[in-house]
């Protein structure tokens, strides 16, 4: 088994319940290849373990395939007493048996592939819960699935499972500081702008990541992995959309079609899909915010920092991005392999859609972001990408990350990521955000600059931004 990288928090969550006096149920979701089962795993060693997973579900999977495949698992790890199992319940019932007393680790992965066709699957696992498993007070039960929608609304919004759940993990991707030990064995010799490249492209996704080859260049891991069609990036939207989405639906791939350009409102949103009839729109995009695929970013009012009715919906998921951009139309160019000879940079549009990733990347990463400029947690009103919308008093604005504090202090960061030199006119770029920005009385603004690679000394001389961060801080 591979090193475990990362998820220090996450692992101190889980064991802390190792101390407790009492079984705990425990519900772990996020999107595929995010590393849920790879971290019970590890969990695991901390007692005796014992691990199911659902069938992936086709056109013919049955209650019953599932229940046969379950007793399998069942049988290969205790001495059942059964010859099959034709019911959930008495599943639950002979699983029971064998978990009854001592420290036992008891994982359900893909919870949702286990009892999508039966309705009364999560009827059963609560009553098998209350009336057998929680008896036995050194019992850790793991719910893990990344149908992330189903989770929320059958799980963690269900009533019956109300007040039981001990500890509920939605896993996000590594940040950038954990993302270094993928190139461990040649992370010295490879430059920070190169991983950053590489991570544009995967995000902190442990799965892509466990895919790259260290001493290779960022264009040739690129190129092996989403432009060959061998490639894991290549095969991979559909069957992690599919995944993580309770329903298939056209319209949340036209959604996120749309968000692949950048931001966008609501209202744009509608007029884009143009919904006539079923579910409301609002219905779909909070399902992909919810799957972790797009994130809501909501304005504020600076001068009381209260969160504003104004938001954009982001793609936040850079490999999803990435696929939408590049992959899938060039997937008939990829399938006769007409990519190994040719330069990456060349692709229309590279650099503004790599700009749009390396700030996916920084907003994602926002905590070390706030540890670097020192902001303490306590200190931060509201962050994030902030826009303010052109009105007949004032100008349209966008700032790519800004952080109010309770002093009075914007702090206006700017992100550039960039093989070249960065140059003085960047002082006048983040000036003219500034002059459009509707700033109350009594507040100071505080420019900063995010960045990778070499910067003009005119800059740095201006003194002009407070704090200029070089993006391989965050890495390494």
């Amino acid at each position: 088994m591979k090193a475990f990288i990362g998820r220090h928090g996450e692992l101190k969550l889980l064991k802390d319940l190792l101390e407790k006096r009492s079984s705990s149920l425990v519900v772990i979701y996020g999107r595929r290849r995010v590393g849920k089962s790879r971290l019970v795993e590890e969990f695991g060693k901390e007692a005796r373990f014992l691990s199911f997973a659902g069938l992936a579900p086709q056109k013919n999977t049955t209650t019953q395939s599932q229940l046969s495949e379950f007793y399998q698992q069942t049988k290969r790890q205790l001495p059942v007493q059964t010859n099959t199992f034709t019911d959930w319940g008495d599943a639950f019932l002979e699983l029971s048996k064998h978990t009854h007393s001592g420290r036992i680790i008891v994982f359900f992965d893909e919870i949702s592939w286990l009892g999508n066709k039966d309705p009364d699957f999560l009827g059963k696992l609560k009553n098998a819960w209350d009336t057998q498993f929680k008896k036995n007070e050194k019992l850790i039960f793991i719910l893990c699935g990344s149908v992330s929608t189903w989770i929320e609304q059958n799980i963690l919004s269900n009533t019956g499972f109300y007040g039981r759940i001990s500890l509920k993990l939605k896993l996000q991707e590594l940040p950038l500081h954990d993302c270094n030990f993928f190139w461990q064995t040649q992370g010295k010799m490879i430059s920070p702008y190169e991983k950053l490249k590489i991570l544009a492209v995967t995000g902190g996704i442990p799965k892509y990541l466990e895919e790259i080859k260290p001493g290779q260049p960022a264009d040739e891991n690129i190129k092996q992995l989403c432009f060959s069609p061998h490639g894991l990036l290549y095969n991979d939207y559909d069957y992690i959309f599919s995944a993580l989405l309770a329903r298939e639906s056209p319209q949340y791939h036209k959604i996120v079609e749309l968000l692949a350009d950048g931001p966008e409102e609501q209202s744009k949103i509608s007029n884009h899909i143009q919904l006539h009839s079923g579910r409301n729109l609002s219905d779909y995009l909070e399902d992909l915010v919810s799957s972790g695929f797009v994130q809501r970013d909501y304005t504020w009012q600076i001068k009381t920092g209260d969160i504003g009715k104004l938001s954009r919906y982001r793609l936040s998921d850079n490999y999803l991005r990435f696929y939408l951009k590049y992959i899938k139309p060039n997937a008939a160019k990829i399938e006769n392999q007409q990519f190994s000879g040719r330069s990456l940079s060349a692709l229309p549009g590279w650099s503004s859609i790599m700009g749009l990733q390396i700030e996916n990347l920084i907003l994602n990463n926002r905590v070390a972001i706030r540890e670097k400029i020192g902001i303490y947690p306590d200190e931060v009103i509201c962050d994030g990408a902030f826009f303010q919308r052109k009105t007949a008093r004032q100008k349209g604005c966008q700032i790519d990350y800004m952080v109010q504090t309770k002093f009075g202090n914007l702090f206006v960061c700017e992100i550039k990521f960039s093989r070249n030199t960065i140059r003085a006119n960047v002082i006048d770029e983040v000036k003219e955000k500034i002059a459009r920005l509707s700033t109350p009385r009594n507040f100071s603004i505080i420019p900063v600059l995010i960045h990778i690679g070499e910067i003009q000394d005119e800059v740095v001389d201006s003194q002009f931004f407070s704090k200029i961060i070089d993006m391989a801080s965050l890495i390494e």
